[in-house]
């Protein structure tokens, strides 16, 4: 028994059917577009994550930007009362 009920030999004699209706090269082709559609996937995952840790300092920059904003209107409220 092989795969899902299907035999070595099935498979043999399915992929060969494959390969001479295609030809190697479309599948080749295939196989590289395949290759290329799955590098690109995981480059924008890369990317993705590497933009989530940016907007995670660049929102922790802002938050300590408007806590120093306060504190100098604090002071500055301070001095005038």
């Amino acid at each position: 028994m092989g795969v899902g009920g299907i035999s070595l030999w099935q498979l043999l004699i399915i992929l060969l059917i494959v390969v001479m209706l295609f030809g190697t090269k479309k599948l080749r082709g295939l196989g590289g577009d395949l290759g290329s559609a799955v590098k690109g996937f995981k480059k924008a995952l890369h990317t993705d994550e590497g933009s989530k840790e940016q907007d995670v300092k660049s929102v922790e920059a802002e938050h300590r930007k408007d806590q120093a904003d306060a504190s100098f209107a604090d002071e500055k409220d301070r001095k005038n009362t």
